[in-house]
């Protein structure tokens, strides 16, 4: 599609020019954004406010971009990007708020989502002031500092509604959870399960006992494992992120028709 339905802006073509192997960089700058599989199509996953993205191409009013957090590529409004920063800090909390002023009862500017990232230029009292705005500095992590288990990471986003190529606390689906569980723990992860099936962790024997944070694949699905007799997911059964009682869980994808169990992974550890 890049090479035939689109051709890259003047802006683009310019910058292209200057060097042919320094990619040129943007950063996400509302909220949450559709990563879309061509301009005004369907959603295949989402980027979140400050993530630094690689601009490919441009025209007609979308960018083609490839997210630097784990390589994917889709189609964002060209509207929705600003020039890459060194951000500071990322949003540890499930979601957090940005103020218009260091003061709780301020007008609420922005929503942010865990794993949001921004550039911090001072401190206000409980605040942060950043380029969203204030943000509570409870909420925040520095640029570096990670977490070190995946399931306490994805159970803060327990109750979160299921939405299909979802990458935040507003809406969410299985791959995204464990994407957003492992990246916040240091953990490289693809963004959807059929790669994450491929690539995370260590592929262990039929019959191996489940322990925490490990990973369990169905065709479509993936789910954690908080312990042995519980799966954490975000799951269109529930539509929302659920624990669910682990070898229940397995019969009944069963008998829906999904098949089996089609991999038992184990991830590194972390931290």
């Amino acid at each position: 599609m890049p090479g035939t339905f689109f051709r890259p802006s003047r802006t683009a073509r310019a910058l292209k020019s200057m060097s042919e192997t320094k990619p040129v960089l943007a950063r996400i700058t509302p909220p949450v954004v559709d990563l879309l599989r061509r301009p005004d199509g369907p959603r295949d996953r989402q980027v979140l406010c400050g993530e630094t993205v690689e601009v490919q191409e441009e025209s007609q009013g979308w960018s083609h971009i490839r997210a630097t957090k784990d390589d994917y590529t889709g189609y964002v409004p060209q509207k929705v990007l600003a020039p890459a920063q060194a951000n500071s800090h990322w949003v540890s909390a499930p979601a957090s708020h940005a103020y218009s002023a260091a003061d709780f009862k301020s007008a609420e500017l922005a929503a942010l989502s865990f794993g949001s990232q921004v550039l911090v230029s001072g401190f206000e009292g409980r605040f942060a002031v950043c380029d969203q705005g204030y943000v509570p500095k409870v909420h925040l992590k520095a640029m570096g500092q990670k977490l070190n288990d995946p399931v306490s990471v994805a159970m803060g986003f327990l109750g979160t509604p299921y939405l299909w190529g979802g990458n935040s606390r507003f809406g969410i689906d299985c791959s995204g959870l464990v994407q957003a569980a492992c990246l916040a723990c240091g953990i490289a992860c693809p963004g959807d399960s059929g790669p994450q099936e491929r690539e995370l962790g260590e592929l262990l024997p039929k019959g191996s006992a489940y322990l925490r944070n490990d990973l369990l694949f169905w065709k479509g699905h993936v789910a954690l494992v908080q312990d042995p007799e519980t799966l954490l997911h975000a799951n269109v059964h529930a539509m929302a992120v659920a624990l669910e009682p682990l070898e229940a869980a397995i019969a009944r994808i069963a008998d829906q028709g999904d098949g089996p169990v089609t991999a038992h992974r184990r991830l590194p550890q972390s931290g």
